[in-house]
């Protein structure tokens, strides 16, 4: 009986291990869900990139329209200075001297047309087309005083 005793405090003493206790959690993204924002990821870009890439040609444009807003505005300063003094500003008469009334001329890669009549008569507005890069073009108002 000693023995059967020794045996049955021993299988109650050893317990079977805990799984849990030894079964270590595991953390992170399944596959599956990291596929998931992937391809979510994906259409976003594929829905927002085309937006940003045409922004070149509208700022093309943009700079091309302020050139012209520019040749606009510097002619009507002319026109009032010359207007009360012969002595302040410049004769225009066509379009291409506007080009000079600008501070440093005009940017680079921008030109203005002779319009038509080629002539822009004393007193009169003429509007006459500012070319821009990558084919941008304006319409500036331009007043013609000698």
């Amino acid at each position: 009986m000693m023995s059967g005793m020794y045996r049955n405090d021993v299988l109650s003493t050893a317990r079977a291990p805990d799984i849990s206790a030894h079964r270590s959690r595991q953390r992170g993204f399944t596959l599956i869900e990291l596929v998931m924002v992937i391809v979510i990821l994906g259409v976003l870009a594929a829905v927002a990139l085309p937006k940003f890439v045409d922004l070149s040609a509208d700022a093309q444009t943009a700079a091309t329209q302020g050139v012209a807003g520019a040749l606009s505005s510097a002619s009507s300063i002319n026109y009032a200075a010359r207007k009360a003094n012969l002595a302040n500003g410049q004769k225009v008469s066509e379009c291409t001297d506007a080009g000079l009334l600008l501070q440093g001329g005009l940017p680079a890669g921008y030109s203005l047309t002779v319009g038509f009549p080629t002539t822009i008569p004393p007193d009169a507005t003429q509007f006459c087309t500012v070319y821009g890069p990558k084919s941008t073009t304006s319409v500036a108002a331009i007043i013609g005083i000698l």
